[in-house]
């Protein structure tokens, strides 16, 4: 029997956004759609106090902001970026094209081709996430993208250079300092000076989120993204301390992220919510964790792992982490996550940072149907088909043009009736079907 030793103090986070972004949102997406540069200037100076000469770096910037970087911090992040490609590359190499022979003659195909451009946004504000320039521009590169617009803020009236290093280093095409929706609107649009992309790939704020939502159609999106969210399932095995510092790991993403301990063990999940009462008031981010671990934490006891597991599915959440002392069973049992982290020897914040899957990940439950973000997102799967044989286009010509009058549609069974004669040896009299379908 499954009960909660801790039930979340707020609700859940709504699936439907706030009427104000919405509204706000849809007023500038409908100026940049009009007045272009004008309207991200205007947008870039209101919101972020930013109006250079060209939001787009050049080389000579670029180069002379990568160079004022530590060069620890280059080669820490050459290190993640080198796992990140081998992973992409590694899925890049699982996608093939084929072709294949169903009847004599004839042929089906397939092939996956790149965009031709995508658009990466790399987030400012709290938290600068560089490991997404990694994530987004790396991963459409190994795609083979060939031209990818990366944009990030302005941070403290400038380029942020860490964030700079990473998007040149993963090998972004151009580079932006421009953010909010007045960036989204402009790569998905295009300007006087900037060219749109086809997709848009990247985290962000309520307001970049809702501008991807309204823009998906218009261009590709990666994901409607909401708040972080993280899952573990613990057994008695779990060390409650490990397990208290993952939490909050990801609940300093927001007050808004859903942190949540499913355990076969009470112990563990009494010392587990006393481990946080500790650990909450030294971190540095423990105002936003502690608010997003009192209205959005919860830990629960059940019975099985079995039901443990099937409670995880039933959540769907972004990232899962699975501290049992066979922690590969889980690949089996379950079904609906974002990202599994197998063992304690493995955490959240690696596959947010440096591990190499990507960060990118489905939220709001949306792991029920689909994945995260991937080499095969920048990919457009296209068919194709040949007949070559006579008899076989006959053949197919013949049942096409039963199975399309079974659907009423005369004219697709005349394209196929045409070649059933044509290639068959047969003749077609027009105006005898003129007078059935007439009847």
């Amino acid at each position: 029997m499954a009960y909660a030793l801790k039930s979340p103090a707020g609700c859940r986070s709504a699936q439907t956004g706030d009427p104000a972004v919405t509204e706000a949102v849809a007023a500038v997406i409908a100026d940049v759609r009009e007045n272009g540069d004008d309207a991200v200037r205007r947008y870039s100076e209101k919101f972020d106090g930013w109006s250079p000469a060209s939001f787009r770096l050049s080389d000579d910037d670029i180069a002379r902001i990568v160079a004022s970087v530590p060069t620890t911090v280059l080669d820490d992040i050459r290190f993640a970026q080198s796992q990140v490609r081998q992973f992409a590359q590694a899925q890049r190499d699982s996608i093939r094209d084929f072709e294949v022979q169903t009847l004599p003659g004839v042929f089906l195909g397939q092939r996956s081709i790149p965009v031709r451009a995508a658009g990466a946004y790399v987030p400012g504000g709290r938290y600068p996430l560089t490991a997404s320039a990694h994530m987004t521009v790396l991963t459409a590169k190994v795609a083979g993208v060939e031209r990818v617009a990366a944009t990030t803020p302005p941070s403290e009236g400038g380029p942020p250079p860490i964030t700079v290093a990473a998007m040149y280093l993963a090998g972004a095409d151009e580079i932006y300092v421009l953010g909010g929706v007045q960036a989204i609107a402009a790569l998905a649009l295009g300007t006087e000076t900037i060219e749109p992309v086809d997709i848009l790939t990247g985290p962000g704020n309520a307001f970049v989120a809702e501008a991807k939502r309204q823009l998906y159609g218009e261009v590709g999106i990666d994901l409607f993204a909401g708040p972080t969210e993280t899952l573990i399932v613990a057994d008695e095995h779990a060390d409650p301390f490990t397990v208290a510092v993952d939490l909050l790991s990801q609940a300093e993403h927001g007050p808004d992220s859903p942190c949540v301990l499913i355990t076969t063990s009470e112990a563990i999940g009494k010392a587990v919510l006393r481990c946080i009462d500790d650990l909450l008031p030294g971190m540095p981010t423990g105002e936003v964790a502690t608010a997003a671990w009192r209205d959005h934490g919860e830990v629960h006891v059940v019975d099985t792992l079995e039901e443990a597991y099937a409670m995880a599915d039933s959540y769907a959440f972004e990232h899962v982490q699975v501290m049992t002392h066979e922690p590969r069973k889980a690949l089996d049992a379950m079904r609906d996550y974002g990202a599994l982290f197998l063992g304690d020897r493995t955490c959240v914040p690696y596959g947010d940072k440096v591990i190499g899957t990507n960060h990118v990940l489905p939220t709001r439950g949306a792991a029920r149907y689909t994945g995260g973000l991937w080499v095969g997102k920048f990919l457009k799967t296209v068919t194709y088909q040949e007949v070559r044989d006579k008899m076989s286009s006959a053949q197919l010509g013949e049942i096409c043009g039963r199975l399309s009058r079974v659907e009423r549609f005369e004219g697709h069974a005349r394209s196929g009736d045409l070649r059933a004669a044509r290639f068959g040896g047969g003749q077609i009299d027009w105006a005898r079907l003129d007078e059935l379908t007439k009847r």
